[in-house]
């Protein structure tokens, strides 16, 4: 009996560390999305400032091409963000189901995967297509913008995708953070969680 008390104690520390260190990682996490917010907006102001040269210099259909390349390219790159954490999330129910799982829960997963991949494929089309119209842009912006005002432009639009793909992992991996600390402080409290 005793015996058993030690454990549970053992454990409720270890559990207790965890949580502690669990936490500091959320705040290091939430201090890093504070920062990366920063460089969104820096990247933001810096698009506005290419989008008002590229008002002053191009015709009005050129502007409507740079801005719809803008819009886009957001667009495709969160929908391959969202398709792409679907599907791997699908996946993986799909690999962690047990025997004891039902055919129409395994078939329901397997039909889900197809669509996913087929709409991940699609998005990837599209994604091809914004690049085409990318090179376009840029073609068409060569002709009036110097070389450092070029350099703006292809550092805008690169960290334009990288940005929106850091914010999207870094929301990921707080989300996950704060289910599992939810879960153990869940465990600590009630003894077993549903997590």
């Amino acid at each position: 009996m005793e015996e058993e008390e030690e454990e549970d104690d053992e454990l409720a520390f270890k559990k207790q560390q965890l949580i502690d260190s669990l936490s500091r990682k959320l705040s290091v996490l939430r201090e890093a999305q504070q920062s990366l917010l920063e460089d969104i907006g820096a990247n933001c102001t810096l698009g506005e400032e290419v989008e008002s040269l590229v008002q002053t210099v191009c015709k009005p259909n050129e502007l409507d091409k740079f801005r719809m390349f803008i819009g886009d390219l957001e667009k495709v790159v969160s929908l391959l963000l969202s398709l792409s954490g679907r599907l791997a999330r699908v996946e993986n129910a799909l690999s962690g189901l047990g025997l004891e799982a039902s055919h129409d829960e395994r078939l329901a997963l397997t039909e889900k995967k197809k669509q996913l991949s087929e709409q991940l494929g699609e998005a990837r089309e599209l994604k091809e297509h914004v690049d085409r119209r990318e090179r376009v842009v840029l073609e068409v912006l060569s002709r009036y913008l110097t070389e450092e005002q070029l350099q703006d432009y292809r550092h805008f639009v690169k960290m334009k995708s990288g940005l929106i793909i850091e914010q999207r992992q870094l929301e990921e991996k707080i989300r996950l953070g704060e289910e599992q600390l939810r879960c153990l402080r869940e465990s600590l409290g009630m003894g077993l969680a549903h997590c």
